[in-house]
């Protein structure tokens, strides 16, 4: 292993996961994302990621997500809907650029293809993270929009 090197796994998130892969959803968000956006749009993200009716649609199964792991602290997370749009995609502060979100959507996608029989996979990127899907692969499907206070870039990427 490298100097970079960690144990880490991915797997699908338990449902006694859900808070605390919120928690580092907002925890980050605040940290890199927020000053892109209005403050309607921060207040749109905090109704999004504590809505209980979200969180009842993850209890369902139509609302998956999966988390790394490094021991029992979830480092990252991300989850879709509507059977191929990822949802959120958050990598905890200290483990970025260490392949952590590289290595969730990898596992995303896989798991949609194989599984779900996806052929393509969308997100509505925020400012923060367009570069990221770009090197993931991703392509624009459209320019920069707002929405509910959210600047995003919609994109796909072919599976």
């Amino acid at each position: 292993m490298g100097p970079n090197a960690f144990p880490w796994e991915i797997r699908q998130a338990h449902r006694n996961e859900w808070m605390d892969a919120m928690a580092l959803a907002w925890r980050t968000f605040l940290k890199f994302e927020a000053n892109d956006y209005t403050p309607q749009g921060i207040k749109s993200f905090e109704d999004f990621v504590t809505d209980s009716g979200l969180y009842r649609m993850f209890l369902a199964g139509s609302y998956e997500m999966m988390i790394a792991l490094c021991g029992k602290r979830i480092i990252g997370m991300i989850s879709v809907r509507g059977g191929s749009h990822i949802s959120l995609l958050f990598v905890d502060e200290a483990y970025h650029k260490r392949g952590v979100g590289r290595a969730l959507v990898q596992y995303l996608c896989n798991y949609l293809l194989t599984e779900r029989g996806a052929s393509r996979i969308t997100v509505n990127a925020a400012p923060y993270a367009v570069g990221f899907y770009h090197k993931m692969g991703f392509q624009d499907t459209g320019l920069e929009t707002w929405q509910d206070g959210i600047l995003y870039t919609p994109m796909k990427l072919v599976l």
